[in-house]
């Protein structure tokens, strides 16, 4: 059986360097929130502003032009996907290609399909929302923004949610499953990991905590599909089609993305059993379909097996 967690063995593994390569990433992707920071601060100070408002998340998304505010914010995550990329080839020794999948060839078709899944359920779901509920929804498209906000999108999107893909269900994956040689371990503290990573987006400021059960839920559901599938691509793709899409049709003031989206949602939300609907009912079909498209069998060896490493590979 290809083992995608096994694949780190073929670098060095040594647990330590998991600690140390995770630190390091991690500050290369902070060191990329300078630009931001650094033209927000600008902005505050030229116009006489106190910059102890940048603590402020409306000062922050608020300060710049929208579609320069999101470039920035994005651009963090091109330092960050850069950072992966230096550690796993030059500190691990590792291919890159081994951290993304175990097929021979990166499936650029794969992705396409975790990218298609998802982005039709939205705009479908969207759609459907806006005919119920219009009075909910501001008609916001004004051409020269959103093709803007396009372009920056198409391009900026995919790196930031496949840095995350790299670093949750890649990076992280892989050291977790290594080290503690079992795929069950790296797939909890994966997927909670990812979920506490936006504990300090705007959402759940509004919405409240019950909002982690979806961010957890979502890190489940990509993990899930790393491994079963046995590779990154249909979670990159996935994660890319949800960002994409959700930024390009709609935003609202309490959101981490403020866009020149065609919509924007100006109701006030209130979070209750829906917030479970998704992670009960409709991750399940997801994966279904996945399943049914790549034939994926023996769940309980992949979610729950062991990993064999072999100790003189190193």
């Amino acid at each position: 059986m290809r083992d995608y967690i096994a694949l780190a063995a073929k670098g060095h593994h040594e647990w330590w360097r998991y600690v140390v390569g995770a630190f390091l990433i991690f500050i290369i992707w902070q060191v990329g929130t300078i630009p931001f920071i650094g033209a927000v601060s600008y902005k505050i100070a030229v116009d006489g502003g106190d910059l102890s408002s940048l603590g402020n998340y409306k000062t922050l998304m608020g300060t710049l032009d929208s579609n320069l505010t999101f470039f920035l914010m994005l651009l963090s995550f091109v330092a960050g996907f850069f950072g992966v990329w230096l550690i796993v080839k030059f500190f691990h020794n590792q291919k890159f290609k081994d951290l993304l999948t175990t097929r021979a060839k990166f499936d650029w078709k794969r992705v396409l399909v975790g990218f298609s899944i998802v982005g039709f359920f939205i705009i479908a779901m969207t759609i459907i929302d806006y005919e119920l509920n219009s009075e909910a929804y501001l008609w916001n498209l004004n051409w020269n923004q959103f093709l803007i906000l396009a372009a920056i999108g198409i391009i900026m999107v995919p790196i930031q949610t496949t840095f995350e893909e790299l670093y949750f269900r890649g990076y992280f994956m892989q050291g977790l499953g290594i080290i503690f040689k079992n795929r069950w371990i790296p797939l909890i503290f994966t997927s909670v990991g990812f979920g506490l990573l936006h504990l300090g987006n705007p959402e759940v400021g509004k919405l409240g905590y019950v909002i982690m059960v979806s961010y957890i839920g979502t890190g489940f559901l990509l993990g899930i599909m790393a491994l079963m599938d046995e590779g990154l691509e249909l979670s990159i793709g996935f994660h890319a089609g949800n960002n994409l899409i959700t930024a390009l049709l709609v935003t609202a003031d309490w959101t981490a993305f403020q866009t020149e989206s065609i919509l924007i949602y100006i109701a006030e939300p209130s979070v209750g059993f829906d917030v479970l609907i998704p992670v009960l009912i409709i991750y399940p079909i997801y994966l279904f379909i996945m399943a049914k498209a790549y034939n994926w069998k023996n769940w309980k060896s992949k979610l729950f097996g062991k990993v064999e490493v072999a100790d003189t590979i190193s």
